[in-house]
């Protein structure tokens, strides 16, 4: 049998957890509130994000390739690549933050991977990615594209 006293602190503190829990949903504003696009990997975007110059502030943007998305929302971080007068440079953002301002999704590139860490490696025209065309089924199977094959030949 549980003492009383202990089972008293407990509840106490799972309401603490369950009021803050609220505090911090109602705080996070879903991303639909925010206009933040759908975001694949391979995707090149601009950030738009606000940096603090001592008491002044500007936005600044970050423009490049997503390589890795983590997390699941509201705790969603997105990895940008971009070369820099040859050097790679990566930024990690929280995709709910609000300094970010705006995410422009500039061209959606065509990849089969979770993570692009292998650009890392390339240089150049290497780190090219194909571009997903607009009108790309991205649910078609085999059997539906033998299907258009079948009713074309017709």
């Amino acid at each position: 049998m549980k003492n009383p006293l202990i089972a008293l602190v407990e509840k106490q503190q799972a309401d603490k957890v369950a009021e803050l829990n609220k505090t911090q949903s109602d705080l996070i504003k879903q991303p639909s509130e925010r206009n933040i696009p759908e975001i694949r990997v391979g995707d090149t975007v601009d950030v738009h994000f606000w940096i603090e110059l001592g008491e002044k502030g500007r936005t600044q943007v970050f423009n490049g390739t997503v390589i890795a998305i983590k997390g699941e929302k509201p705790d969603e971080f997105v990895t940008v690549r971009r070369i820099v007068q040859g050097e790679g440079v990566e930024r990690i953002f929280p995709l709910l933050s609000p300094r970010i301002a705006k995410i422009d999704v500039k061209k959606t590139g065509h990849v089969r991977r979770a993570k692009l860490y292998y650009l890392r490696e390339r240089v150049g025209k290497a780190t090219r990615l194909k571009e997903r065309k607009k009108g790309e089924a991205e649910t078609a199977t085999k059997a539906q594209k033998a299907e258009k094959k079948a009713a074309a030949g017709k």
